[in-house]
């Protein structure tokens, strides 16, 4: 929908510019060139509007790392964790201003479903990729890969709380693969 995309990329701008506490519906609105009854007929409210904008962008992040781990059926540890890594990461820094923006707003909001459905769904992925590697197989399989999981998400968002400039986060980037490539050949057994 062309009004709901509109919407949120005002949204975007809006928490930006402005930031979380200081956005209101009137303001995205404007940004967006609709009335504000056309953004009440989709959002009632700051947070229903914060709710989906978070939901839509885990929605593609999810879909992304899907498609990743579709791909690499298969592969080796070594290819896997590289485009895990890769996908994660090229997917929050594609648009870093929108996950700077969405990393602040969701204070504003109770997104604990949003989270574990995107959670369920990428640890399902995931758990599917590492069960597939061509070159190892994981004795406790589930706890590998939320610590796996858990370690690439956690070091992404540090980057983005942090602000690194360009250099250190590539620099950060290839060290997440070379941990989480090491990690695997510690715990893998041999195929």
């Amino acid at each position: 929908m062309v009004t709901v995309e509109a919407i949120f990329e005002a949204t975007i701008q809006v928490l930006l510019a402005d930031g979380p506490r200081r956005l209101t519906t009137t303001r995205v609105a404007e940004r967006a060139g609709v009335s504000v009854g056309t953004l009440y007929q989709y959002f009632p409210h700051k947070q229903a509007l914060f709710y989906a904008l978070n939901e839509h962008y885990l929605e593609g992040l999810a879909e992304k790392i899907e498609s990743a781990c579709r791909a690499e059926h298969g592969s080796s540890i070594a290819q896997i964790v590289e485009a895990l890594v890769t996908t994660y990461w090229n997917a929050k820094t594609e648009r870093a201003d929108i996950t700077r923006a969405l990393y602040r707003s969701v204070a504003e909001l109770d997104n604990e479903k949003l989270v574990v459905a995107f959670a369920q769904r990428v640890d399902a992925a995931t758990a599917a990729m590492f069960a597939s590697a061509a070159d190892a197989t994981f004795l406790d399989l589930p706890i590998i890969n939320l610590t796996l999981l858990t370690s690439i998400f956690g070091t992404v968002r540090s980057v983005f709380e942090r602000n690194l400039p360009n250099a250190q986060s590539r620099a950060v980037r290839g060290q997440l693969v070379l941990m989480c490539s090491s990690y695997l050949e510690t715990v893998r057994t041999s195929k």
